[in-house]
């Protein structure tokens, strides 16, 4: 695989981890209603989410592409 086809799917993944890390963290406020162990399993998902964002941001900067 080329390097900007590389670059693009990668800053594609990010997009998308960006998105489904904030979706994730608006769960939280959805499972506040079910109860205590509802919003800690939200919650849990929400990091795990939010971890994979932050390690697809760390190789886009590894490889020195600023995401838009």
């Amino acid at each position: 695989m080329n390097q900007p086809i590389a670059h693009a799917t990668l800053i594609a993944t990010h997009q998308r981890a960006q998105a489904d890390a904030a979706h994730k963290s608006a769960l939280i406020k959805a499972a506040a209603k079910k109860g205590p162990s509802a919003i800690q399993a939200a919650v849990e998902t929400a990091a795990r989410a939010a971890k994979r964002r932050d390690s697809y941001a760390k190789k886009l900067g590894d490889l020195g592409v600023a995401d838009r």
